[in-house]
């Protein structure tokens, strides 16, 4: 049952991905879409498809696979099925750093940004976690969210203010809808590696994941190092979270859906839910930029509104279910 599930996971991936480099404003096909990903020497079309879509939809698949497995890695550490990475402050904590580096260095490169990206999401991670933990019994699972909703609101205030102050409203408000837009070669080299070394160490922590994921004091007691285990699976979350917010900007739902969406096909050991997260992830990324793509033609539907436009109904879903996860 499971090598159906994972050969019928990779069908669907590759042939999300074909779809999403046929389907477009350009007039092309499927020798135009072969031709660009395997030709030496495309020409026309081909050509056009292999510098502008294809470096999209690979970074299309790499944010969908972060985003994916640091919610999954969230559900698990805090043991709350409602958590994600546009919920819990590391979209917001991005959007500040942002505006900061927008504001202070307006030159700032592609890198710059990231590493921004990195810092912003750890400072809005560490504040609602501080903040959802202060009271006594540590992590409620709707402390959490109610942590998550007012610390984004408060960063996202200081972005704005900090935009109209230095009158960058529009270049982080055109990153803040959120897309794949204009991706290049040199921002997919960057995001590739962080992506790709992100997931790599976090299947290294999954066993200890399954652990904390049923019982805290279960995983103490068979001598698993907690706290940096934790700290650990933190710096994953920040990793893959900032990198994937530094290219598409505010991307919330995408890392609550996916592994929900996984638990039922693979079960709860995280060794099994986390690589599924990421290529079920990676091709749910690839049709909805196929659909911000293709709905309203020549022009373009941000992706954000996409995936929140699937995500809403999800997450209303979850929370009617009293916060329990599918079975």
């Amino acid at each position: 049952m499971r090598i159906v599930m994972w050969s019928t996971s990779i069908v669907v991936l590759v042939f999300s991905f074909f779809i999403a480099m046929t389907f477009g404003a350009a007039d092309s096909g499927i020798k135009d879409s072969w031709v660009a990903i395997t030709g030496d020497s495309p020409e026309g079309t081909a050509l056009i498809l292999r510098e502008i879509r294809l470096p999209r939809e690979v970074a299309a698949m790499l944010v969908g696979a972060a985003l994916s497995v640091a919610g999954a890695i969230m559900q698990g550490l805090t043991r709350n099925p409602l958590a994600d990475p546009g919920l819990l402050g590391l979209t917001a904590g991005a959007n500040m750093a942002l505006a900061f580096t927008y504001a202070f260095l307006p030159d700032a490169n592609y890198l710059v940004i990231t590493i921004g990206s990195f810092i912003g999401a750890g400072i809005g991670m560490a504040l609602v976690f501080g903040v959802g933990s202060m009271n006594r019994g540590g992590f409620s699972p709707f402390r959490i969210v109610l942590a998550g909703a007012a610390i984004s609101a408060f960063l996202f205030g200081i972005a704005e203010g900090v935009s109209l102050i230095f009158k960058i409203s529009k270049d982080v408000s055109m990153w803040t809808a959120g897309g794949l837009s204009g991706t290049s070669w040199g921002q997919v080299q960057l995001l590739a590696p962080l992506v790709l070394t992100g997931i790599f160490i976090a299947m290294f922590f999954a066993k200890h994941l399954t652990i904390m994921s049923l019982n805290e004091e279960l995983a103490i007691g068979l001598g698993q190092r907690v706290t940096k285990v934790k700290w650990a699976l933190f710096v994953i979350i920040v990793l893959l979270a900032g990198a994937a917010v530094a290219l598409v900007g505010n991307m919330a739902f995408l890392g609550l859906m996916i592994p929900h969406i996984v638990r039922p096909l693979v079960g709860h050991d995280y060794r099994n839910v986390l690589p599924a997260s990421a290529v079920i992830g990676a091709s749910f990324m690839l049709i909805a930029d196929t659909l911000a793509r293709t709905i309203n033609a020549p022009y373009e539907t941000p992706v954000a509104a996409i995936v929140s436009f699937i995500g809403l109904p999800f997450f209303l879903f979850i929370v009617q279910r009293k916060g329990q996860s599918f079975t």
